[in-house]
């Protein structure tokens, strides 16, 4: 159970509390991006007083990382809940789930903000590093079952260029940095499906 910042376990009300919380600090992010996060910021979003916010977050750098760690978590949990264990999730749904949160304007947007703190904020690359790290290790293991010949490093080395190139493409195909096109699309299918799929050796 996450403790209060006097070390005390939360209650079912102060995890409600701080959850909303950081629901208000997700909006902001989002919309208005890591600059212009500051608690007094998020405590006009929420509603409530400095006061009150502090009391769960007393500084920018605790909110930060709470905020980090729970988009983080949230993000690595849904991307194992789409795809599936890995000794049974089916390439093209794997593909389907990826690439589908590249309609999620919002959630893009949200990552570019994160992938810009993480630029300048160690204990923000941190997390961000952590969570690409459990990314990864997830994808292994489906490239590891779906190509048995391929070794271990073969296979890790194909899921990193498989989350390099996925949310690299997320700017294009989101808007943000260009216009999805059919033709580009179906290369990106193609290739990405072969890091997942493709044989071992050519």
């Amino acid at each position: 159970m996450t403790p209060e910042p006097s070390g005390r376990p939360a209650t079912a009300k102060g995890l409600r509390r701080r959850a909303e919380l950081l629901d208000a600090a997700e909006r902001l992010l989002s919309a208005s991006g890591g600059a212009q996060l500051t608690l007094r910021a998020v405590a006009d979003e929420a509603g409530v007083r400095l006061g009150h916010l502090q009391h769960y977050f007393p500084s920018r750098a605790e909110l930060v990382a709470a905020l980090l760690d729970r988009v983080l978590e949230t993000s690595l949990a849904r991307i194992a809940e789409r795809t599936g264990p890995s000794a049974g999730a089916d390439p093209a749904s794997v593909l389907d789930a990826v690439l589908g949160d590249h309609d999620d304007a919002a959630l893009v947007r949200l990552f570019t903000e994160v992938w810009s703190m993480a630029a300048h904020d160690p204990s923000a690359a941190a997390a961000v590093r952590s969570f690409y790290a459990g990314y990864v290790a997830h994808l292994t293991g489906i490239v590891r079952h779906r190509v048995p010949g391929l070794g271990e490093a073969a296979a890790r080395a194909r899921a990193e260029v498989f989350v390099m190139t996925a949310e690299g493409s997320a700017l294009f195909r989101s808007g943000i940095a260009g216009a999805r096109g059919p033709e580009a699309d179906a290369v990106l299918r193609r290739t990405l499906l072969g890091l997942l799929t493709g044989p071992a050796s050519p």
